[in-house]
């Protein structure tokens, strides 16, 4: 055995080096805490939602597709003719057509005054609580509040204040409760609203961050700051671990660049460069990230119901491609292409991952060696298209040769199997 020529102060001098960047690592960057994330986040007026919302929403996108010759027809006039796909995403539609639901105080509903906006917190607080104990909300619901520039800064915080205590007084808050706070410009807001999470947390008596939050990115003072840093990595930072996640907002992004109205789409090189630069600032933070809506819905004649349906279903398969998981949708008509193309986006992938992860987990020679990371990413993928219902455990278990659990654990580096020798 080789001698070793550095001492063990050499060592320990070069710990006490690194301590401050390895407390920095464990803090700022501590990777994926398990959460779901849902697939898509659906937005709804406030006025608009009721206990029997999400059930209807499936109804209503299962009645669009058999208005259009039924879910094998769309999925053919999509291009998405995968076996057994329109029967999956039937079931989806069934038990659980929306994984995330917000209910919209902003944009979506207006200035209203305020009596009619308190009137509509108050039955936004009875419904969401009707359809958390009957077992019809989607896992994930929330409100959308005004932001925080001067103008909608008190209603915003009024109109959060109101819904979080009417909650409360009733029972625990949900548990996939989710708040969204919009067109955020600077990282000041970030901690505005820490600064209002922590108040309400302890007027309600709720636990340490209890309060979480959504970053709406739509805003480019947020993506490149006058200073010429980027305010959207160093807000996370400053957020006290409550950021959840950055969603993209489309419209409003690309309004503030001067794009004309025809041209602003998730797809244009403004929005991909905004996008690129959230991607880079959530990597390793466990913050989560979706993609923007479109407008074009498909609804009205057939011809244009079916050019909808395949820009929709182009977009969805364009963001997860890109490695964004998250969607907005914004129509129940949506939901037939958003699982169609979620659900082909991962069954396409999985008999090549599933073949994968089987040769690393079992150490199987093949024409692949595969590292610990990309054995995560592999894991991850199919962990995603199980939780969300594209891929079934059955199926894990044949092509994988292990379980959803050992699945999950890969994916969240938390092995339960050695690493093959080649790659240590």
């Amino acid at each position: 055995m080789p001698s070793r020529s550095l001492s063990d102060d050499a060592l320990a001098a070069i710990d006490r080096r690194l301590a401050d960047t390895d407390a920095l690592l464990a803090r700022a960057y501590p990777g994926d805490d398990g959460r779901r994330q849902p697939v898509h986040t659906v937005y709804l007026p406030a006025d608009r939602f009721t206990p029997e919302t999400t059930r209807e929403w499936g109804e209503q996108a299962l009645a669009a597709a058999d208005a259009a010759g039924g879910l094998d027809e769309v999925a053919r006039i999509v291009g998405l003719d995968d076996q057994g796909l329109p029967d999956l995403v039937r079931r989806k539609l069934a038990d659980e057509p929306i994984e995330d639901l917000r209910l919209d105080f902003e944009d979506g509903y207006g200035d209203r005054g305020d009596d009619a906006e308190d009137a509509d917190v108050a039955r936004a607080v009875d419904a969401v609580t009707k359809a958390v104990a009957n077992g019809s909300t989607a896992p994930f619901i929330g409100i959308r509040f005004k932001c925080f520039e001067a103008p909608t800064r008190a209603r915003g915080l009024r109109t959060l204040d109101l819904f979080l205590s009417g909650l409360v007084a009733v029972g625990p808050l949900p548990e996939g409760l989710t708040i969204t706070l919009p067109k955020v410009t600077t990282v000041g807001q970030v901690e505005a609203m820490v600064d209002a999470c922590r108040a309400l947390e302890s007027a309600l008596g709720l636990a340490e961050r209890r309060l979480r939050f959504e970053v709406q990115v739509e805003t480019p003072q947020v993506i490149l700051g006058a200073d010429g840093s980027a305010p959207v990595a160093t807000l996370l930072h400053a957020a006290d671990r409550r950021v959840t996640s950055l969603h993209y907002g489309t419209y409003d992004y690309s309004a503030s660049l001067g794009i004309a109205a025809q041209y602003q789409s998730m797809e244009h090189p403004a929005a991909d460069h905004a996008k690129n630069v959230m991607q880079l600032a959530i990597a390793g933070t466990g913050v989560h990230m979706s993609d923007g809506s479109t407008n074009i819905l498909p609804i009205g004649d057939a011809a244009h119901v079916v050019d909808a349906w395949r820009l929709h279903a182009r977009l969805v398969r364009r963001h997860l491609e890109r490695g964004i998981y998250q969607g907005w949708d914004l129509h129940p008509a949506q939901l037939v292409t958003r699982f169609l193309a979620t659900y082909a986006f991962y069954r396409d992938g999985f008999p090549a991952a599933a073949t994968r992860l089987r040769n690393y987990v079992h150490r199987i020679d093949s024409a692949i060696l595969d590292e610990p990371a990309t054995a995560r990413a592999l894991a991850s993928f199919i962990h995603r298209g199980v939780t969300c219902g594209a891929i079934t455990a059955a199926e894990v278990a044949s092509a994988a040769e292990v379980t959803v659990e050992t699945v999950r654990d890969l994916a969240l580096n938390r092995p339960t199997i050695t690493q093959p020798e080649e790659t240590r």
